[in-house]
């Protein structure tokens, strides 16, 4: 059964309502290869849930809870016998409000994730509810028994080889007698406290429970029907790619395309498991198809952007002819557990990229005071926020010839504040001010795909 199993996994716009959810239910009861389905928080739930988590005084906090109740009563009120599952809601929407008033006394990581998980928890309960109604056998899971993860609350780390050992142990046999409906996003550490892979993680828990199964393939459905050259949203000449490689698609989720989380796909890249990107809105409109290898890659394949970039520029002239100087600059670093995006360096100073996207935990700046007292004691160290890392990725692009001329003559209106071409043949980078971010991706596509 495992080499034709799919994992079918639906991001929040695919069950953001009643209408949303059927029309997901309607793909995955299409294919009967499907076996277990992942499931986002419905659309918006998510960023209530957060601005719970960050304290809020009782006044704002009511209206927070009415949204999220809002949104959840929506498609329980559709339901033939809401009755169900109502009581198991509002006991949801209860833990909730006891959370949140607990954040509003004192903010934490380990309450955020406890927080932010009821989300993804109360979207598969109705999604099950939807199925049943179409007399399918249908089981709710709840996927922190096993998703074990590091106890790093808002970007947990799973611990692979346990993960497989559960999920074969429990989630195997179920998805032998029943359509299983699961959580993505979430899971739980030693202790069993509930932890979170990071915003976009419910593609990561897709992927990383279709390598647990041996599944035959993993399927991506979102509210765009594939990978594009870019973000439509920004460029609408933006065209589909309909097969793409994993090295390409990984760089692109790096770099910002919102379609992959840039972890999704290292499972299925490890196990080889084909990963399929399709809208739900439209499953008809076909998709993208990433695997190993493609025929005749192009030299330029796609841009990806990613917002709020941090450059981080540190100077000590105590680095001319030293050694030792970038070793101790990453060993601060390491220990404040922060990682270097793209580095450049001179005689005497290295200017490096943080990345401040991606986790969900609240207050967490990963420019801390005490991380900046540490660098300053060592150099001179110059923050400069709101940037924008705009990347071209393509294939081979640093053996090829005039790929320096195509692209910066069209940059030249622009300022680039840094440029990071060479170490890897995949992609070439460079980071703008924020506010000329879509200008630049604009004027690159319509020079090099249009």
């Amino acid at each position: 059964m495992s080499q034709n199993l799919i994992v079918a996994k639906f991001g929040g716009t695919s069950v953001a309502d009643f209408a949303a959810m059927n029309r997901s239910a309607d793909v995955v009861l299409s294919n009967p290869d499907v076996r277990l389905v992942v499931l986002s928080a419905s659309a918006g739930v998510t960023n209530l849930l957060v601005a719970l988590a960050e304290g809020q005084p009782l006044e704002q906090r009511a209206a927070l809870l009415d949204d999220i109740r809002r949104i959840q009563y929506a498609i329980l009120d559709e339901l033939k016998q809401s009755q169900v599952i109502r009581e198991e809601i509002d006991r949801m929407l209860d833990n909730i409000a006891t959370l949140a008033e607990g954040a509003a006394l004192a903010t934490s990581a380990a309450l955020t994730d406890e927080l932010v998980s009821h989300g993804e928890l109360m979207s598969t309960l109705l999604f099950v509810e939807i199925l049943r109604e179409r007399d399918v056998t249908a089981q709710w899971f709840d996927v922190r028994k096993v998703m074990r993860t590091t106890d790093r609350f808002g970007r947990a780390e799973p611990e692979v080889a346990t993960l497989a050992e559960l999920a074969a142990a429990q989630l195997k046999p179920r998805i032998a007698e029943a359509l299983i409906v699961t959580q993505g996003f979430i899971g739980s550490e030693e202790k069993g406290r509930t932890t979170t892979l990071g915003r976009g993680g419910s593609d990561y828990t897709a992927a990383l429970l279709g390598e647990a199964l041996h599944a035959g393939r993993v399927d991506i459905w979102t509210d765009v029907p594939g990978i594009y050259t870019t973000d439509p949203r920004v460029v609408p000449a933006a065209k589909r790619i309909d097969v793409i490689t994993f090295e390409e698609a990984s760089e692109m989720a790096t770099f910002g395309a919102k379609i992959l989380h840039p972890a999704t796909l290292l499972p299925a890249v490890r196990s080889d498991i084909p990963v399929f990107v399709g809208s739900s809105k439209d499953p008809s409109a076909g998709g993208t198809m990433v695997s190993n290898k493609t025929e005749n890659p192009p030299l330029f394949r796609a841009l990806a952007l990613r917002r709020k970039q941090t450059l981080l520029t540190l100077t000590s002239l105590n680095m001319l002819h030293a050694r030792g100087f970038l070793a101790e600059v990453f060993n601060i670093l390491a220990r404040h557990n922060i990682s270097v995006d793209l580095i450049t360096t001179s005689e005497v100073s290295v200017a490096l990229t943080l990345d401040t996207t991606g986790s969900t935990s609240t207050g967490d700046s990963l420019l801390t005071q005490a991380l900046l007292t540490e660098l300053s004691s060592l150099c001179r160290v110059e923050v400069e926020e709101n940037l924008a890392l705009v990347a071209i990725i393509g294939n081979e692009l640093s053996k090829a010839c005039g790929v320096g001329k195509d692209v910066f003559s069209v940059l030249e209106p622009f300022s680039l504040r840094l440029i990071c071409y060479g170490a890897s043949s995949y992609n070439l980078c460079f980071l703008v001010p924020g506010q000329d971010a879509e200008q630049v991706v604009q004027a690159l596509h319509r020079n090099l795909f249009e």
